[in-house]
């Protein structure tokens, strides 16, 4: 009992860390990157469908970026899905691809780019400790139902916030390293 509390926690705490860097991804720094966009829905035949599953997206140089659907009527509606994206750039339509020509960050900008990373990160400790909370009421309510002892109760309830902090550390981790990119000049 003990240990499948523990593994649900862990699991919880994972897809936490794999969350918040899917939407750090999305994130732009000073690069372009296929990231950016990958988030993006277009109305596809009336279904919002990722910009990655509807086209082929290029990045040949640090700032710029090429996206190719592989069904043209869809390029205008993909131009204004982008441009509703405030990404920070217009794409220009060539009538084939869509081309985005990232301006360099400026500082005001950077700083609220990191702004939003700190955010995200902020709301990942608030998933951990709402999964550490969830898992201390299920060792409460196991040792409440005879299925833990106090002594293992406790153990438990040590092990969660071991593994909170752990958790933490990756966060404080991954929001280090993400503002440093954005911050980078």
């Amino acid at each position: 009992m003990k240990s499948a509390i523990l593994e649900e926690n862990n699991d919880r705490f994972d897809k936490a860390i794999s969350h918040l860097k899917h939407q750090l991804q999305s994130i732009r720094t000073g690069r372009a990157s296929a990231a950016m966009v990958d988030t993006i829905r277009v109305d596809y035949y009336g279904t919002m469908t990722p910009i990655g599953q509807l086209a082929s997206i290029l990045v040949p140089e640090a700032r710029q970026m090429l996206i190719k659907p592989f069904d043209m009527s869809i390029l205008k509606e993909m131009g204004r899905a982008i441009a509703k994206a405030d990404l920070g750039c217009t794409p220009q339509d060539d009538g084939k691809m869509l081309r985005l020509e990232l301006p360099p960050l400026s500082g005001d900008q950077r700083k609220k780019l990191a702004a939003k990373v700190k955010e995200a990160c902020e709301d990942a400790r608030v998933t951990l400790r709402n999964g550490r909370r969830d898992s201390n009421k299920q060792a409460d309510a196991a040792k409440k139902d005879g299925e833990l002892s106090e002594d293992d109760n406790h153990e438990l309830h040590d092990n969660v916030q071991k593994s909170l902090k752990e958790y933490e550390a990756k966060i404080d981790e991954i929001l280090s390293s993400k503002s440093k990119e954005i911050l980078e000049v």
